[in-house]
C-alpha cells in the first residue's frame, strides 16, 4: 500500500491469473482527471481548551483502570478522576460569586439631659451631639421623636448633620405632661438606633400655696414672724411684708414643706407669700398679723377691790394671767403674790400656772387692818423673756 502526501492510500490491482496469452492493455485516465476525482482535504476542527484538557485526564485515568482493577483499587480511582475533572469543569465553567459588600451600620446620637425636666414652654430646643466620624458629611439627616404615655415615638423635626458633632434643634413641640424624646441619624444606609431617652414634663399649673402658722390676723409680740406652709415640691418660696418691704426667701421641701422668716412694722402686716414651681408657674397668697408689744406680761386681778374694816377677816383671791411675748400664756411658770395691807403684815405666796397661763393666790385679809390702801402684785421672772409683773389696788374703808 502506497501513502501519498495529503492524499488516500492508492490500491494496486491484482494481476489476473495468466492465460498463456499477452496481456491486454488497460486504458489509464489522465493524471488530472483522477486528481480532480479526489474530494477537497477537510482538516478536523480544534477542541476547546477545556475539552482538550478534560479529556487528557479522562485518557490518563483510562489507562490506569486496568492496573488499578488488577490491583483491587478501581473504586478510589473513580472517586479521585471525578473529583479532579469536577474541580477542573468548576474552575473552567462555574462563574465565581460576587463578594458581598458589608453596609456600614449609623451610629446613634446623644441627646443632652434638661438640667430641670419641668417647663411651662410650648416648644424647647434640644441640644446633642453626633458622632465624630459623621460631622459634615452630606446626605446624614438628625430625626428628633417624642412618645406620650402608652403611645408609640413620632418624629417632630429634622435637621441636617452639620460642620461639628454638637448640634441644636429648636422649636421641639411639648405636649402637656410626659414628653420622651429620642433622636436618630438617617442616611444612605438607612437609620440608626435611637439615642437614650432624655424627657421634658410640660407643667402649666399654677402651685397652690397653704400657710399652717400663723393664723390671719393673730397678734405678733416679737419684731420677726415665721411663716411655714406647704406647696408643690422644689418651689421657690418669697415672702414680702407690704409695710415696711421686707422679705424672705427660701425652698420647698420635696414633700413641699417650708418656713421663712420676716420682720414685721409696728401695727398690721400684710405679707404676700409667692411660690414658683420648677417650670416656672407661680402661685400665692397672703398672710395678715399685727405686731404686739413683744414682751412678758402678767395681768393681775382681784375677788375684791374694797374691804370693810368692821367686816374683817375676810377672804381675798388674787389671779394672775401670765403671756409672751406673743400673746400664748405661759404654763408652769412660777408667779411669786404679795398683798400689802396697812395695819397688817404683808401677805406672800406662790402658785405656778396652768395650760391657759392663770395661777391664783388666795389669803385672808385679818382684822385690825386700818382705812387706807395697799397694793397687790404678782411677778414672774424668766430666762427667756426676762420678767415681768403685774399689779392692782386693795383699799380698806370703815
Amino acid at each position: 500500500m502506497d501513502f501519498r502526501r495529503g492524499g488516500r492510500p492508492s490500491q494496486v490491482r491484482p494481476r489476473p491469473p495468466s492465460t498463456g496469452r499477452p496481456p491486454t492493455s488497460v486504458p489509464r485516465r489522465p493524471v488530472s482527471a483522477r486528481v480532480a476525482s479526489h474530494r477537497p482535504i477537510e482538516r478536523p476542527r480544534g477542541l476547546p481548551l477545556a475539552a482538550k484538557a478534560i479529556l487528557a485526564v479522562a485518557l490518563v485515568a483510562l489507562a490506569g483502570v486496568v492496573v488499578w482493577t488488577a490491583t483491587g483499587q478501581l473504586p478510589r480511582l473513580v472517586g479521585a478522576v471525578g473529583d479532579t475533572i469536577g474541580g477542573i469543569a468548576g474552575k473552567v465553567f462555574t462563574t465565581p460569586s460576587p463578594t458581598p459588600t458589608p453596609v456600614a451600620v449609623i451610629p446613634a446620637p446623644d441627646l443632652d439631659p434638661p438640667a430641670e425636666p419641668y417647663t411651662n414652654q410650648a416648644a424647647i430646643d434640644v441640644t446633642g451631639t453626633v458622632p465624630s466620624e459623621l460631622a459634615g458629611r452630606i446626605g446624614y439627616t438628625i430625626r428628633i421623636y417624642i412618645a406620650l404615655p402608652d403611645q408609640p415615638p413620632v418624629p417632630v423635626k429634622e435637621l441636617p448633620v452639620g460642620e461639628t458633632p454638637g448640634f441644636v434643634v429648636p422649636g421641639v413641640p411639648l405636649e402637656k405632661g410626659r414628653n420622651d424624646i429620642t433622636a436618630t441619624i438617617a442616611g444612605p444606609g438607612g437609620e440608626s438606633e435611637s439615642s437614650p431617652v432624655i424627657t421634658y414634663i410640660r407643667d402649666v399649673t399654677k402651685p397652690k400655696v397653704t400657710i399652717t402658722s400663723p393664723k390671719n390676723g393673730v397678734t405678733i409680740n416679737k419684731a420677726t414672724v415665721t411663716i411655714v406652709g406647704k406647696t408643690q415640691g422644689r418651689s421657690k418660696v418669697s415672702a414680702r411684708n407690704e409695710a415696711n418691704g421686707a422679705g424672705g426667701t427660701t425652698t420647698a421641701t420635696a414633700d413641699g414643706t417650708f418656713s421663712v422668716t420676716v420682720e414685721l412694722a409696728d401695727g398690721t402686716n400684710a405679707i404676700t407669700v409667692t411660690a414658683t414651681d420648677p417650670a416656672g408657674n407661680s402661685g400665692s397668697t397672703v398672710v395678715s398679723v399685727r405686731r404686739g408689744s413683744g414682751k412678758l406680761a402678767v395681768k393681775l386681778s382681784a375677788s375684791a377691790y374694797r374691804l370693810s374694816a368692821v367686816k374683817l377677816p375676810r377672804a381675798l383671791v388674787l389671779t394672775a394671767v401670765v403671756t409672751n411675748p406673743d400673746g400664748a400664756p405661759i404654763t408652769g411658770i412660777t408667779v411669786s403674790f404679795t398683798l400689802s395691807i396697812p395695819g397688817v403684815e404683808a401677805l406672800t405666796g406662790e402658785a405656778k400656772t396652768n395650760a391657759s397661763g392663770v395661777a391664783t393666790f388666795r389669803t385672808t385679809v385679818p382684822s385690825g387692818a386700818t382705812v387706807g390702801s395697799g397694793p397687790g402684785t404678782a411677778l414672774v421672772s424668766t430666762t427667756e423673756f426676762g420678767d415681768a409683773s403685774g399689779r392692782v389696788t386693795i383699799t380698806i374703808t370703815k
